[in-house]
């Protein structure tokens, strides 16, 4: 009789230690000299990187143009708001929704499509969408952007929480991270999960297998579309304001480094890695010269040349040296008793 695959716990020891040290973020990082709003960003980050991995890491799919969608997101939550009155949670369900059918109209085109040609088609897509924001003026503000986008309060029920404060909207963004982190946690590691990697691993035998490969891939860019408007949506909310460079050529470009240098190929938990690492790099080098990007761009070619499983992949790497230490120098103290006795 056949095995089914283990099932992975819903919640992990990892992942309740991330959540508890983001938790706990307010209390410590003005002590260590940062402020809250990078929290904020941080966090935010840490959702579209992973979002954006759903396709990298776990399908080797390379989406160069990712940013669109973060700011359809942003946009979108910006319009709902500010012309159809929309509150909170139904700014975000739009900003979903809208990033997610623009993900199913661009995944419709390039599905069929792998490896370079697929990139450069998500290239191409998201520099017309970037496009649309600079030049319809009448609807996106053009290169001023889409301003005095509010943070309006949370209302379940009775209950009201205004996220006015940054430490309030840190931990309403923390929520919907969490939020994501569950649910591509789940899915990586269910049977969906399961195929987008075999369709990594070699496209055409899943084909031969029976499995509907265009299917698959279109699903798992909506899926990713989808999470990225909300992350932009945040972003929205966070810097009261949408504007065409979230969309750009160069924002897509942070998120896939992002990804490949806190080792999202190799760890769902790369991306998370990543984003922090960007974000902190460009604070702290920022404050000691203009041309942080440039040595962080050095520091990334470094990796890719030497380390290109990225930071997840050097930690993983470490412990399994560790352990064979460690089973080496105990099978040699056996050998060492026995011959003794």
């Amino acid at each position: 009789m056949p095995h089914s695959p283990p099932t992975a716990p819903v919640v992990t020891a990892p992942m309740l230690g991330l959540l508890a040290v983001l938790a706990s973020a307010p209390l410590w990082l003005r002590a260590v000299g940062l402020y809250q709003y990078l929290a904020i960003e941080i966090v935010i980050w840490m959702t579209f990187a992973l979002a954006h991995n759903l396709l990298l890491g776990h399908g080797g799919m390379p989406s160069f143009g990712h940013g669109a969608y973060f700011g359809v997101g942003a946009y979108a939550f910006g319009l709902l708001q500010q012309r159809a009155g929309a509150e909170l949670l139904g700014g975000l369900a739009g900003a979903i929704l809208c990033a997610a059918l623009a993900g199913a109209v661009v995944a419709a085109f390039i599905s069929h499509r792998r490896g370079i040609y697929y990139a450069l088609l998500t290239i191409a897509f998201g520099q017309v969408m970037w496009f649309i924001a600079i030049k319809w003026h009448t609807v996106t503000g053009g290169e001023d952007g889409l301003l005095k986008i509010a943070r309006p309060p949370l209302r379940l029920g009775g209950f009201e929480w205004s996220l006015v404060s940054n430490d309030a909207f840190y931990y309403f963004a923390l929520g919907m991270f969490a939020a994501v982190v569950l649910f591509l946690w789940r899915l990586v590691h269910s049977p969906w999960g399961r195929v987008l990697r075999a369709i990594k691993q070699n496209e055409m035998r899943a084909a031969f297998v029976g499995y509907n490969v265009w299917l698959y891939k279109w699903s798992a860019f909506v899926l990713s579309a989808a999470l990225s408007g909300l992350a932009g949506a945040l972003f929205a909310m966070a810097q009261n304001s949408a504007y065409p460079n979230v969309m750009s050529l160069h924002n897509s470009g942070f998120v896939v480094m992002m990804v490949l240098i806190g080792g999202g190929l190799v760890s769902f938990w790369g991306p998370v890695i990543g984003a922090a690492v960007f974000i902190l790099a460009r604070d702290l080098l920022g404050a000691y010269t203009e041309t942080w990007l440039l040595w962080y761009g050095l520091l990334f070619m470094a990796m890719v040349l030497f380390q290109p499983e990225g930071v997840a992949g050097a930690w993983r790497a470490w412990r399994q040296r560790r352990r064979t230490r460690a089973a080496m120098h105990g099978a040699a103290r056996h050998v060492a008793n026995n011959g003794g006795a």
